[in-house]
């Protein structure tokens, strides 16, 4: 069974439990990067999604530009074979380029993610 790591810190998020079943995906939801790299230490996922959020203005525009940028990190080291998948805002869209510059990511799928488009990003490579 393929496992899915998600680090969404939004109480907005769309909720695709039902497609990961049906998908027959199985998944554990992160409150914090500290508590996933904890488990992603002991257990890589095949999947992580995150929502990408750029550093306006703080620590994130020196050697980090994204919350996303730690644990991307982690999982190059302890689950290189897992797919990213960020979520954004329409906001965030001319930053993400400078994620997809330091990290492969999967996909990116821009609010309102469809259960579709999740769909398609989980899809086994070709």
């Amino acid at each position: 069974m393929q496992t899915l790591f998600s680090l969404i810190e939004s109480p907005f998020q769309p909720d695709f439990s039902a497609l990961y079943r049906k998908l027959g995906i199985a998944t554990q939801h992160f409150d914090s990067a500290r508590n996933l790299l904890r488990v992603l230490q002991k257990q890589p996922p095949d999947f992580f999604v995150g929502k990408f959020i750029y550093g306006w203005g703080n620590n994130y525009a020196g050697a980090n530009i994204s919350n996303l940028d730690v644990t991307t990190r982690s999982l190059q080291r302890f689950a290189p074979q897992a797919r990213t998948i960020a979520f954004m805002h329409p906001r965030e869209e001319p930053h993400i380029g400078k994620l997809l510059e330091l990290f492969a990511v999967h996909a990116v799928l821009t609010y309102p993610v469809t259960g579709q488009a999740m769909q398609n990003a989980l899809q086994p490579r070709t």
